[in-house]
């Protein structure tokens, strides 16, 4: 295996494989060691100012617009960055990981654009870390095939029918202890960054389309302006120019749909739009507002859907925001995946045009699939709005206004609590984490495509179901010790072996039904996965 240069205080603890050095370079490893020496206090201290704004909530302290900051929002004489090179027209994006054979799928998918996901649909481990990037780089190169056990084979169609390319880092809140600085673990997050830069960035330059990325998880607009400092960093450190790197900042935390504008505006000469990330905003929402009773809590994950009015307001102000700043709008995930049963598809399709039609007319410039099978009927609904049009920045939707009290109206969302949304989240739960800790981020159970931001849903519900004492539809307290007899009844009845899930079921526990809330389930996960 190939030997690595690491410079000073840089250190590799995960393994070096075949072609690893080129991704591991010497150049790669500079910049991660100059961001994490610039940036990852500043990081740690966000971070801490998460849990500060969670505790002010619990204490009573309702989330708002931030008065200090009230002069950006008022002046209405910025702009973000003019479109960049392919993404004018970004009416359908597929979202996957990027495993090797994910990759070829993903770039024949006729999409406009693909999130190529190093997070939520993706894990940490160590091989995905590395390998990732690398796919990318071969892509670029023309080099990329793959040869599935059963003899298939599978290449990329052209470049120039090929989607843009939009990679989504970690989150700001996961480490990569692989690569340690100082003796310090690094930001996942800036890890991703740096590596796909490093060996794609030029590449993509020459390509005429990028290097372009997607923020997920953000809380705040300083959390934008850590961003903004290591593209600015990264771009000096590789010698490309300055605002070359474009950004779609995802919002997906109740606490960032407070501070939209602020976010575009600190990633201005960067920024590219913003996306409704629809699944982890519904996290968020739990997260955020976890112990502050009955009228913060959610029916079945199942009847939460992007029309309920905290969702309604959310999406109606991320779309007027953009626009407003000459930036894309872009939707939510339809998680639709295709089946063989004609019915469970001709329900899933009916679905997917009615949200896709909806986030059209209501003014987005394009949104997600999580599956090839959906990208034309995404793309059909969105063209019968847009027409010849690339997009629909000039619908300002000045008709929109949208209050602090809207985003936080959790209790007007109709459905109730049933024991079979219990057990429904209890059985999604663990499925997603048996496969997420072999390595697997995007996994399709019972017709959806789950992915982490699912997953936590599920677990947060439960959890907090749990502290408060809610009752089912039929009037039975949801408690601990119930949820313990569901798991072990879940069990018994999912595929494989009991056995295969004991590493899902004890982090699902640790998540789920502790005393004390953890902030994310990819955390401890991570700290099982070697």
């Amino acid at each position: 295996m190939p030997a690595l240069t690491t410079p000073d205080g840089v250190e590799i603890t995960g393994p070096v494989e075949e072609r690893y050095d080129e991704i591991l370079s010497p150049t790669a490893l500079e910049l991660i060691a100059k961001l994490h020496r610039e940036l990852n206090p500043r990081r740690l201290e966000l971070l801490a100012k998460r849990a500060e704004r969670v505790q002010q909530v619990a204490d009573g302290v309702d989330l708002g617009f931030l008065e200090e900051t009230q002069q950006i929002r008022a002046d209405d004489s910025w702009q973000v960055a003019p479109l960049a090179p392919g993404l004018e027209d970004r009416r359908v994006e597929m979202t996957g990981p990027t495993d090797r054979k994910m990759v070829i799928n993903a770039l024949n998918s006729g999409a406009k654009a693909w999130l190529a996901d190093q997070e939520d649909a993706n894990t940490p481990l160590w091989g995905n870390v590395v390998t990732g990037p690398l796919n990318l780089m071969d892509s670029l190169d023309g080099t990329l095939e793959f040869t599935s056990p059963e003899g298939k084979e599978y290449t990329p169609v052209p470049f120039e029918q090929r989607p843009t390319i939009i990679v989504r880092p970690r989150g700001w809140h996961l480490p990569e202890k692989h690569i340690t600085v100082d003796g310090e673990q690094t930001s996942g997050s800036l890890v991703d960054f740096a590596l796909y830069l490093v060996a794609c960035g030029q590449k993509q330059i020459d390509a005429g389309k990028g290097p372009y990325f997607y923020l997920p998880k953000m809380e705040s607009h300083l959390e934008a302006r850590l961003w903004n400092d290591a593209f600015v960093t990264g771009q000096e450190h590789v010698g490309i120019a300055r605002g070359t790197i474009r950004a779609t900042c995802l919002i997906e935390t109740l606490p960032a749909a407070f501070e939209m504008e602020e976010i575009l505006y600190e990633l201005r000469e960067h920024s590219s739009g913003l996306n409704a990330g629809r699944w982890d905003y519904i996290f968020s929402a739990i997260k955020t507002y976890r112990t502050r009773g009955e009228d913060y809590v959610l029916p079945d994950r199942a009847a939460v859907t992007m029309t309920v009015p905290f969702m309604r307001a959310y999406t109606e102000l991320l779309v007027r925001t953009c626009h407003k700043r000459g930036a894309s709008a872009i939707g939510g995930m339809a998680a639709f995946i295709p089946s063989k049963d004609e019915a469970v598809n001709k329900n899933a399709y009916e679905k997917l045009d009615a949200d896709k039609t909806r986030e059209a007319g209501n003014g987005f410039d394009g949104s997600w699939v999580a599956h090839p099978g959906m990208v034309q009927a995404c793309s059909d609904a969105f063209t019968q709005v847009l027409g010849e049009r690339p997009n629909q920045i000039d619908n300002k939707r000045e008709d929109v206004s949208v209050s602090a009290d809207q985003l936080l109206d959790i209790k007007s969302t109709p459905g109730k609590v049933t024991s079979a949304g219990l057990r429904a989240n209890i059985d999604v739960g663990l499925q997603y984490l048996r496969w997420w800790l072999q390595g697997r981020g995007a996994v399709g159970i019972h017709n959806l495509m789950e992915d982490a931001a699912t997953a936590e849903i599920s677990r947060s519900q439960i959890w907090q179901w749990i502290t408060l004492g809610v009752k089912t539809e039929d009037g039975e307290v949801i408690t601990k010790q119930r949820v313990l007899d569901l798991v072990e009844d879940v069990i018994a009845g999912l595929p494989g072996e009991p056995s295969d899930y004991d590493d899902a079921k004890a982090t699902f526990l640790e998540v789920a039904v502790a005393e004390n809330y953890a902030d994310f389930l990819t955390v401890p996960a991570y700290a099982r996965m070697p």
